[in-house]
């Protein structure tokens, strides 16, 4: 029987990816910087594979070093949850989250399990609201921390995931080849409206805004029933969405930057640590949407690296 892996030597190989140099990593991990190189060999003769080759100066990750830093990820996740699980101190009290309710819809179930796991009593209290209301909510007092679509206009928040923004359709009609396009949008102030409005003007595409709500729900039925054209992040795709892209006339729209605000705290130990399991936990997820057909296991696509979402590719059911 092999030996189990070694966590140390697995955090300093995060940590190695995580601050791009073993200078840097040696620093985190309080290591000499011969002794961060000795672990790495040592790991690499453990796993029976290359994990770092040359470029140029700099060392990067192979591919199997790639396939190996989701599952680092995970058994360190899980050995702070364990630990967490059998501490007398651990965290207790409550705390307010706020997100649109397309992210709670893809991200939460994942992210309130483990922390519930870690932190069996700390209370979540969860509102779901457009970024705007809960930027105003965060000014306010009135939350502790927000998951929100990053903008510069919006005030300081932490990215942690980056995600294509996506013009979509229905599968199952041509609305997208109609003269004037219909389309299905948020209020005024959402910046995806306002990202999807200036392309389409840049392209002299005729338009009409059929559908305004800060739903994503609305939105979602709007597109799915052929009613409506509209912007998502790759998060938000359903079963039955068509991607569209130059080839049907649609320009390229800027990334969805998925970001943490944090609010004034009382318990800013419960904030850190639920920020924290928030940026692991979207890390970690990934679209489950990288063929044209087939359905999906969620227990295991939970950590894997699926391919991007392509233009005219369409989502299947799950």
């Amino acid at each position: 029987m092999k030996a189990p892996l070694d966590l140390d030597q697995l955090q300093t190989f995060v940590s190695i990816v995580d601050t791009g140099s073993f200078t840097r990593a040696a620093e985190a991990v309080h290591r000499t910087q011969s002794a961060v190189s000795m672990q790495m060999r040592r790991l690499e003769e453990r796993i029976g594979k290359p994990l770092f080759e040359k470029d140029g100066r700099t060392n990067r990750l192979t591919e199997e070093g790639d396939r190996l830093l989701s599952y680092a990820r995970r058994l360190l996740f899980l050995n702070r949850e364990t630990l967490a699980a059998f501490d007398d101190r651990r965290l207790e009290g409550t705390i307010r989250i706020g997100t649109p309710d397309d992210y709670a819809d893809r991200f939460l179930p994942e992210i309130m399990a483990r922390f519930a796991r870690s932190n069996p009593r700390v209370e979540l209290t969860v509102i779901c609201e457009p970024t705007p209301g809960l930027v105003d909510h965060i000014k306010r007092g009135n939350l502790d921390l927000a998951l929100v679509t990053h903008s510069d206009a919006h005030g300081q928040s932490e990215v942690v995931r980056r995600e294509p923004l996506l013009w979509v359709t229905s599968a199952n009609h041509a609305t997208h080849e109609q003269d004037t396009l219909p389309m299905a949008f948020g209020r005024p102030n959402c910046i995806w409206r306002r990202a999807a409005v200036d392309v389409l003007d840049r392209q002299n595409r005729d338009y009409r805004i059929l559908f305004t709500s800060f739903s994503a729900t609305v939105i979602t039925a709007a597109v799915l029933s052929g009613l409506a054209i509209s912007v998502l992040p790759e998060c938000a795709l359903r079963p039955g969405m068509r991607v569209l892209g130059d080839a049907d006339g649609f320009g390229a729209l800027p990334d969805c930057r998925i970001g943490i605000m944090r609010g004034q705290t009382s318990r800013p130990e419960i904030v850190d640590a639920l920020a924290r399991h928030i940026s692991e936990s979207l890390d970690n997820i990934s679209v489950p949407l990288g063929e044209d057909t087939g359905s999906f296991d969620f227990p295991a696509f939970a950590f894997s690296k699926t391919k991007r979402t392509r233009p005219n590719q369409i989502s299947p059911g799950w």
